[in-house]
């Protein structure tokens, strides 16, 4: 009986201890960029951590114009999913981190998946570029997002203004 007891009380421990462990936590990037050095200002997101049935996450995600060219000003064009290397994401501003539960994860992967995958030409420089895709992911982790015309194309003033928007983050200003 108190082998059993035993055992009983490592497994729940055991249990326990994974469950405390498991969490996901998607962090908010901004890219600064320079025409001038070819890299456009950018906003993308990072998530790194563990889903409750153990499986790792290491993943970041951005939305872009999938050719750069002056035909972005013209309107809508075609639209990528990108990732950045573990040297770029170094590089970048690293505005505030959220913890995600598997749910919010999963929410999050459906909805990079369908800009992804959208039909036709998805990228728009003021309706919906990176900012927009940015956005849409904090507000699937139940932050407050608004996106004032001025701030469409500078992530770092837009991620800052979140950051403002969502006092309980305990964000610094960048």
């Amino acid at each position: 009986m108190l082998n059993t007891l035993k055992l009983i009380v490592a497994l729940v421990a055991l249990a326990w201890s994974h469950a405390a462990f498991a969490e996901v936590r998607m962090s908010f990037h901004s890219f600064d960029g320079s025409v001038l050095f070819g890299r456009y200002p950018h906003a993308f997101v990072v998530l790194n951590g563990t889903l409750d049935d153990g499986t790792k996450v290491d993943e970041n995600f951005g939305f872009t114009a999938k050719h750069t060219t002056t035909a972005i000003l013209d309107g809508p064009v075609e639209h990528k999913i990108v990732s950045e290397d573990e040297k770029s994401i170094r590089s970048t501003n690293r505005h505030f981190t959220v913890t995600l539960s598997d749910a919010e994860y999963a929410r999050i992967k459906r909805e990079m998946i369908a800009w992804r995958n959208a039909p036709g030409k998805f990228y728009d420089l003021d309706r919906r570029n990176c900012v927009h895709f940015v956005g849409r992911m904090a507000q699937l982790a139940g932050l407050k997002v608004t996106y004032p015309a001025s701030m469409l194309r500078r992530p770092k003033a837009w991620l800052n203004h979140v950051a403002k928007l969502n006092p309980q983050l305990g964000a610094k200003q960048l």
